[in-house]
């Protein structure tokens, strides 16, 4: 079961501590792990599929550590608006469209756009869990969820004692559905739609499970505003005091963060999601990266939805979080394997799965791409980083393995038909034409 041998790959770029970028490389995957790298012998038999990376680059797959895949159902439909002209748009059509089903089918176009391009890992915060969850491993991504949060019954009408019964059913259920490995999370949105009082259920119950947590946090200067004039505290003082930073937290977004958010932040060994095409878009600011860095915290990129940067393109995130470091900072301070751990292994880090993916190294799971390097707009090859970071772009995927399964074979999905799933897509989005 998923063995292959991957030969002939002109570069492996394997994203371990040396930051090692071998040549003319060979990885052999055996029970979807990596059991071998540049074996002095190569290992035969019938077991073996093979791949022949001849004019190709292997290395980890990409680690999306916040968006909500569903959303992709909604790409363009709230444009020109800043946060809040774009949760009323959504919310809007959220409430028009997105039952169980519809999250199912949304989640699906996701993790289909998400594999194609690269992305093998989506730490994905929305709706009806138990559904997205279900249809991400069926498309073959490692899907990283849980249940969601609000203080009022929200799109899903469910009130907090039921939120609170169904997170207490997720650990079973989780089991149950399968797929690659992920942490088990619990996901209270935001310190604006979840009470104190209901954090601190959140946390206990993450306490009682072993879970991790997942919320949006300090994504805008008015959010902190509203936090200080609510609560007399930034939002994370208050998660602190709600005792969220007691158990693995991941932030969606951090943008603003002061010198003490970011030195608890690291104190409680916290992390935070860069979305900087999200927030860019929306005008929410550009979080000072470099700091967080330098502070110990694991910083990892994320799209967000495809509501508000239109798609699910890790590449475009590793390319504007290098520029806008460059602009914030200065070229000469733009370190090239820092922007590709943060989209690997320190995303990985930052969602509980560095032990597991994120970088090539023997014993991980084999969770890797394979980049053709026969474009001209990757021609030549004067430095393989700026290549990835600069120059490299979703259409470049040929091929994906997740736990070692072929998901994508010379830029084909192998676990569903895009046809059949696009004559789905168009179907139900056109629920939406009453209320554009």
């Amino acid at each position: 079961m998923n063995n292959y041998i991957i030969h002939n790959a002109q570069y492996v770029v394997c994203v371990d501590e040396k930051n090692q970028i071998l040549e003319g490389a060979t990885i052999v995957i055996r029970n979807g792990l990596i059991s071998q790298i540049n074996p002095p012998q190569i290992p035969t038999g019938s077991e073996y599929e093979h791949f022949d990376a001849k004019e190709h680059l292997v290395m980890p797959g990409l680690v999306n550590t916040h968006a909500h895949l569903a959303m992709a159902l909604l790409r363009g439909w709230a444009e020109g608006v800043n946060l809040d002209g774009f949760l009323e748009l959504v919310w809007a059509a959220e409430g028009a469209i997105m039952d169980a089903p519809t999250c199912a089918l949304g989640t699906e176009l996701g993790a289909g756009e998400a594999l194609l391009s690269g992305t093998t890992t989506v730490l994905d915060m929305y709706l009806h869990p138990e559904v997205t969850h279900q249809a991400a491993i069926g498309v073959g991504l490692r899907h990283v969820t849980g249940p969601i949060f609000f203080d009022f019954p929200g799109l899903d009408g469910m009130e907090w004692d039921d939120r609170i019964a169904f997170a207490r059913s997720w650990p079973a259920l989780h089991k149950a559905l399968g797929g690659p490995w992920t942490p088990l999370f619990l996901m209270p949105h935001s310190v604006y739609t979840d009470s104190e009082a209901h954090l601190k259920e959140v946390a206990e119950l993450a306490k009682e499970f072993g879970a991790r947590i997942h919320l949006h946090l300090s994504e805008t200067e008015a959010e902190n505003s509203m936090s200080l004039k609510t609560h007399g505290r930034t939002p994370t003082q208050v998660i602190l005091d709600a005792g969220i930073l007691d158990v693995p937290t991941t932030y969606g977004h951090g943008v603003y963060l002061s010198e003490q958010d970011v030195r608890t932040t690291a104190k409680h060994g916290a992390s935070v999601a860069h979305c900087p095409g999200s927030n860019l878009k929306l005008g929410n600011g550009i979080a000072n990266i470099q700091a967080y860095q330098e502070a110990g915290i694991a910083v990892g990129l994320g799209t967000d939805s495809c509501s508000s940067s239109n798609d699910l393109d890790m590449w475009s995130v590793l390319r504007l979080t290098a520029q806008l470091f460059t602009f914030t900072h200065k070229p000469k301070d733009l370190d090239l394997s820092m922007i590709i751990r943060a989209a690997t292994i320190e995303g990985a880090r930052a969602i509980g799965l560095s032990e597991v993916v994120g970088s090539i190294e023997i014993g991980k799971e084999a969770d890797l791409i394979a980049i053709s390097l026969n474009a001209l707009h990757l021609t030549p090859i004067h430095n393989v980083l700026a290549l990835l970071v600069f120059a490299a772009g979703r259409s470049d995927v040929s091929d994906v393995w997740v736990s070692g399964e072929r998901v994508v074979t010379t830029h084909r999905l192998t676990k569903i038909d895009p046809g059949e799933l696009r004559r789905r897509i168009l179907d139900r989005a056109s629920a939406l034409d009453s209320i554009r």
